[in-house]
């Protein structure tokens, strides 16, 4: 059984407590030292140090310029910021159905003018089709036993994948081949779903690669994520939804798809790609 996203919680900031404390000692002073400096308590220096007390911004932007290291401040901060939402469970985010899942991303999915996307399992949720989609999620209910919405989730999806028409976001999509011939539907709706995504490449807003089977890897197969800007990333498990905002996360991620991306057929060798697994549905 996963760990309780309480305990998590208190992990992360645990972890980062343990930063702030490698930080001042590579500093050589001392918590009074680094108290005098910020202002405050020698005490409150202490309940930091030992995740006691959880740090505000402000405080970690002090304890950093204290001790000369303002360059770590903004991944600490942003640590900070997600420590308590960084890895929620599926069950609790699915446990009043899957309408709501889809919903909950709608306002990020506005804001966002850029979308990264590497798959390794499934066709992304932006480019599905509503068969595909519902044979998807009438499976992720029945394994997770979550309440029977399908059909509304399904609704849900198609609405907030309106933003694949708007030509003020662009989306990058790269799928490994291996997405293409996963039967998690009828070879009717399969092929549907296939020539949909042939169509979606027409789109002005949106480039598809593929990585061959064939291909000789560079970077190996990865769990599922997708970049928001260089802001956000979303990188899912079984067990949970990974929120990560921290600017060197986000740079390590964005480095993946970058490499990843490169090994992609696109153009007509990504379209001969789809065709043969339309093909080989029979």
């Amino acid at each position: 059984m996963p760990p309780h996203p309480s305990s998590r919680a208190q992990k992360a900031r645990e972890k980062l407590a343990g930063r702030l404390r490698e930080i001042r000692k590579d500093a050589e002073i001392s918590g009074r030292e680094l108290a005098f400096r910020c202002g405050w308590s020698e005490s409150k220096s202490s309940r930091i140090e030992n995740a006691k007390t959880p740090p505000s911004d402000a405080d970690i932007r002090a304890w950093c310029r204290a001790c000369a290291a303002e360059e770590q401040a903004p991944d600490l901060v942003a640590a900070n910021r997600q420590s308590a939402e960084a890895h929620v469970e599926w069950k609790r985010l699915q446990r009043t159905g899957l309408r709501r899942l889809q919903e909950s991303t709608g306002d990020l999915y506005e804001q966002t003018k850029m979308f990264r996307v590497y798959v390794s399992d499934v066709i992304p949720g932006f480019l599905q089709t509503a068969g595909y989609a519902s044979a998807l999620l009438s499976s992720i209910a029945d394994f997770r036993g979550t309440p029977d919405d399908v059909g509304e989730a399904v609704a849900a999806r198609m609405r907030r994948n309106e933003v694949l028409n708007t030509g003020a976001r662009r989306f990058s999509f790269v799928l490994e081949e291996p997405v293409l011939r996963y039967r998690l539907c009828s070879a009717e709706t399969m092929a549907a779903q296939l020539g949909h995504l042939l169509a979606v490449m027409d789109l002005q807003n949106v480039a598809v690669g593929i990585v061959p089977f064939s291909e000789q890897r560079a970077v190996w197969p990865m769990p599922t994520f997708t970049i928001f800007d260089d802001r956000r990333v979303h990188a899912d498990t079984l067990d949970a939804a990974s929120t990560l905002t921290q600017p060197s996360q986000v740079e390590l991620y964005a480095r993946a798809f970058g490499r990843l991306s490169q090994q992609a057929a696109r153009g007509a060798a990504a379209r001969t790609l789809i065709a043969d697994a339309v093909a080989s549905l029979g």
